[in-house]
């Protein structure tokens, strides 16, 4: 007996390993859960909004849990976030905030708190306050797709960050799913103009805060980066093409969530009628979601991963060829989340047919790790003791037609591979890699420097009942970016891994800093474009391959 591994399930179990990441990180005996914490002495910094109160961190300062915009609850909820409210006193910084509502999956972060509706809170770490510094600025969308995730998960903690590089790090919780990307707006009229894209727009309030209040931190309002790891890339992806968040940053990355599309107006919509209709709730009737418990809605935002997903005969009958998929929110059909291409907030699709001009100037690093799929099919233990008639099973319904073409294109470049470690190069090709190189070829046109990059380090962690560890697999790159190599999760602590990830930091924080990645003892990176692709194949000791995996590149874009 074989398993069905197609895109569908890729993106369901991804959706689930995401939000129940803590729970799949490896078990170690003596975990240093104290890493992270805020503690004294405590230094008090007045912001816009009031004063607050933070600690030191892992040799950095640390503010945490500020709330950047207003509540967005009842009357508030699906539209866009009005603006902080003011508070008197001194806020206690020292805690992580609440993280969006979300499936159940467990906590990221020490002492984080429950889920919330108002979850519009960011962290910042920073070497110091109030010393006149006019320092980088990273800012992080944390991962998860559209539907899960914080930014208080420990291995994206900002301490070692900024006290290694001086830099100023921050990271946000926004909304998500249903209540960051349920469309309204052609149901309910000007009233939900904003919806569809509420959650982005969280991410742009968090940005103009950033704006206002960071020189208090000892950051450069005029010198930030965003950036993110999978749904923080495809989030970052979305953010390049958005006037609303045009000149509130001027650097980018994108790990591993390269989003070529949004989901269109007719899709969303027929969500929105699909999700009014579990709640029997006429369209002319749209006031009465202000009072609904948002357990109601987060149980009709779950049920997408059943009927809800599955099309209509009347909406198959009006689009007989489905749109394409959207990266990392799932395909762009009735019951999946993701930024919207509403004409407005996002006037077009991200990265499709070209580069969003808006976005011209900005200098991007971009890629993907070696073996994306791994972390989503490592529960699939009977995947890795597939034969080759199974695979070929697997392959098959996974891509139809195309799938003899591309087991044997396989079988040519990877001759002395088993018949699992093609599929799972094969599934890592076309679930990201593919779109990775459409971005970075279609960025490299413009004017700013793209720089491209592999992720490479074999992380040593075990995939149980199996002889396979997780390799370069999908977000084991996340805390070597951030310097917490030392806190157990995906990476391992195999050899080598210190000093992937001081490269691998170094890179990230000096392209921060001056647009060009640079990296003590490591090769220079050299701009990425399309006439010989140089790629920086990371690891603890870097390399520039030129167009790396070539044959399978050329064999990927022929399908196209």
């Amino acid at each position: 007996m074989t398993n069905s591994f197609d895109r569908r399930s890729f993106m369901k179990i991804g959706a689930a390993t995401l939000a129940a990441h803590q729970l799949l990180r490896p078990a170690y005996a003596e975990e240093p859960l104290w890493l992270t914490q805020t503690v004294g002495p405590f230094v008090e910094v007045e912001i816009s909004s009031g004063r607050i109160h933070g600690g030191h961190s892992r040799g950095a300062l640390a503010f945490k849990g500020i709330p950047y915009a207003g509540p967005v609850s009842g009357k508030n909820r699906f539209k866009a976030a009005p603006k902080v409210e003011p508070w008197t006193g001194v806020r206690d910084a020292t805690l992580l905030g609440p993280p969006a509502l979300q499936g159940k999956g467990g906590t990221y972060g020490e002492h984080e708190p429950a889920y919330s509706e108002e979850c519009l809170v960011l962290n910042v770490w920073t070497p110091a306050v109030k010393d006149g510094g006019k320092r980088p600025v990273m800012f992080y969308c944390h991962g998860g797709g559209f539907t899960a995730g914080s930014g208080g998960q420990g291995i994206q903690d900002g301490s070692h960050l900024a006290a290694t590089y001086d830099v100023v790090v921050v990271a946000i919780n926004h909304r998500l799913g249903l209540f960051g990307f349920l469309y309204l707006g052609e149901l309910g009229g000007e009233e939900y103009a904003t919806s569809g894209n509420q959650g982005m727009l969280d991410i742009v309030a968090a940005l103009r805060w950033v704006k206002e209040n960071i020189g208090v931190f000892g950051g450069n309002p005029g010198n930030v980066m965003v950036f993110g790891e999978s749904g923080g890339g495809a989030k970052t992806s979305a953010l390049l093409a958005m006037p609303t968040a045009h000149g509130l940053f001027q650097k980018a990355g994108i790990q591993s969530g390269a989003m070529l599309r949004g989901t269109p107006k007719d899709v969303a919509t027929e969500t929105a009628r699909r999700v009014l209709a579990g709640l029997d709730i006429a369209p002319g009737d749209l006031s009465k979601l202000a009072d609904l418990p948002a357990e109601k809605l987060m149980t009709i935002q779950l049920a997408a991963h059943g009927p809800l997903q599955i099309p209509t005969r009347e909406y198959l009958a009006s689009h007989p060829n489905p749109p394409a998929d959207v990266d990392f929110s799932g395909e762009s059909r009735p019951g999946n989340w993701g930024p919207l291409v509403d004409g407005t907030y996002l006037p077009r699709d991200p990265f499709n047919p070209a580069a969003p001009p808006l976005s011209a100037n900005i200098p991007l690093i971009i890629g993907n790790t070696h073996d994306e799929m791994l972390l989503f099919i490592r529960e699939n233990v009977g995947f890795f003791h597939a034969d080759e008639v199974a695979v070929t099973q697997n392959i098959r319904q996974r891509f139809g037609d195309q799938a003899d073409r591309i087991l044997a294109e396989y079988r040519k470049t990877m001759p002395n591979a088993t018949p699992v470690e093609r599929a799972v190069a094969i599934l890592t090709a076309s679930a990201m890699g593919k779109s990775t190189v459409t971005l970075a070829d279609r960025k490299s046109l413009q004017r700013a420097p793209v720089y491209r990059y592999r992720y490479d380090y074999q992380s040593n962690v075990p995939i149980k009942g199996t002889d396979w560890t997780l390799r370069a697999c999908h977000a084991s790159d996340i805390s070597l970016v951030f310097l917490n190599y030392d806190i157990p999760d995906l990476q391992g602590n195999g050899p080598g891994l210190e000093e992937a990830s001081k490269a691998m930091s170094s890179y990230f924080a000096s392209f921060a800093r001056h647009g060009a990645p640079f990296a003590q003892g490591q090769p220079a990176w050299p701009r990425y474009h399309t006439e010989n692709r140089p790629v920086m194949l990371l690891n603890s000791e870097c390399q520039v391959d030129y167009d790396p995996d070539s044959d399978e590149r050329k064999f990927w874009q022929s399908l196209a």
